[in-house]
């Protein structure tokens, strides 16, 4: 059987280990359907000047190099706080259909992260450049022979 908060409390001192490191409090296990934990992250935003290095990112890339694959379906996502909607969307990427978490945005908010204002509406303006090739690479890739679907 998982152990849901075994679980938690191992994100959560990669969190703690992430700030001893000089980092932020963000950190993440998965498990998977066994309960063995096949990857790990922690907040490396700063460390790496990549905003995209949340917590649960770094682990979703060490566990998919871990197992070989980009599916992790089956596996269970475990975060010391709510996932921002990057990285909830990186779980929908990489197939994770659960999802533990601690702390929650508002918590975030409170020692200074701005996570709440991506739930709300804080628009980009998308502007579309309409160019033909970019259609026909991807047609090209659809009547590739060879291709991996993800």
């Amino acid at each position: 059987m998982i152990n849901h908060e075994e679980n938690l409390r191992k994100a959560i001192e990669l969190s703690n280990q992430s700030v001893d490191g000089g980092s932020s409090p963000f950190g993440c296990v998965i498990v998977d359907a066994g309960g063995k934990v096949v990857g790990q992250g922690h907040n490396r935003v700063v460390p790496d000047n990549d905003p995209t290095a949340h917590g649960e990112v770094m682990a979703i890339r060490n566990a998919c190099k871990n197992l070989g694959s980009f599916d992790l379906s089956g596996c269970i996502l475990y975060t010391s706080c709510e996932p921002c909607p990057m990285c909830l969307n990186a779980c929908k990427w990489a197939n994770i259909k659960e999802v533990y978490y601690a702390a929650d945005r508002y918590d975030a908010e409170d020692i200074g992260f701005r996570d709440r204002v991506f739930y709300e509406d804080d628009p980009v303006e998308l502007v579309r450049i309409d160019l033909p090739e970019a259609r026909e690479v991807m047609q090209k890739w659809k009547n590739k022979a060879d291709k991996i679907e993800y």
